[in-house]
């Protein structure tokens, strides 16, 4: 396990606290802006940032974080500038763990090995590749482990008892929940249904395990702390870069997460 991920975790452990961990993509609403958003959001107090990797066709997100992809990828943001991205963000910032959250085809194309070496280099933490199953993983898992790089799986409603080992056997850093059936921001979140699961997982890791998928506001944020170790948010962040004017953006996004903070303390 990292250890940048590592002192995350057993700082947040000792004081009771729950991690909160925002999503956003890189480049969206430009490269330029990206990394002051970043530092935006641990000021307001991000523990954890899971930094998107755009892609043409990001089958997991909804209609909010499609489009973040679309914006960035107009804005010709391919995988090494988001890497770029991470190095200019630990210039100024060497603590938070930085998880980078996309697909397999551009990792693909530039190489398992080339990628890992590129991204511990920048100062990446943990790879958290959406259309990556189990099954297929174990050669990239072993590459990403040698260069100190957490390799991070999703968990879901659906998933069987045996999915769950595999996945626990593979993953470090922390486990990704999805809470619910459905892509990113959809749905309202079952609590009971969501802590039943985490029971079942808890039997076969002591891994960390944070949940995502359709957490919007404080209120949510609050129920999700008492049961899981980390809360992730996306949609509703994405949603905000997407509509608020470039000159109030850091302030708002700024004032949303620090809401969001209070209610998971």
């Amino acid at each position: 396990m990292n250890n940048r991920l590592i002192s995350c975790f057993s700082q947040l452990r000792t004081s009771k606290r729950a991690a909160l961990i925002p999503f956003i993509t890189a480049g969206d609403p430009s490269l330029e802006l990206t990394v002051s958003i970043m530092h935006t959001l641990v000021t307001a107090g991000a523990d954890i940032i899971e930094l998107g990797i755009p892609f043409s066709d990001p089958m997991a997100d909804g209609p909010v974080i499609q489009r973040a992809s679309e914006r960035a990828l107009l804005n010709g943001v391919s995988l090494r500038d988001v890497l770029a991205i991470v190095t200019d963000f630990r210039r100024d910032d060497q603590t938070t763990p930085i998880v980078l959250m996309g697909y397999l085809n551009p990792i693909e194309i530039m190489g398992y090995e080339a990628f890992a070496q590129s991204a511990q280099t920048a100062g990446v933490d943990g790879v958290l590749i959406v259309d990556l199953p189990p099954e297929e993983a174990v050669d990239l898992v072993n590459i990403l482990k040698k260069h100190k790089l957490d390799p991070i799986f999703l968990l879901a409603p659906t998933s069987t008892t045996e999915r769950i080992q595999q996945i626990c056997h593979l993953a470090s850093g922390y486990l990704y929940y999805v809470s619910l059936k459905g892509v990113t921001g959809s749905a309202n979140l079952d609590i009971n249904a969501v802590s039943k699961k985490m029971l079942e997982i808890r039997q076969y890791t002591d891994l960390p395990i944070g949940v995502g998928f359709g957490i919007k506001d404080a209120a949510t944020v609050a129920q999700v702390a008492k049961i899981s170790d980390a809360v992730i948010v996306g949609s509703a962040l994405v949603q905000r870069i997407e509509t608020i004017a470039t000159e109030h953006l850091l302030t708002e996004l700024g004032d949303f997460l620090h809401t969001l903070r209070i209610a998971l303390d």
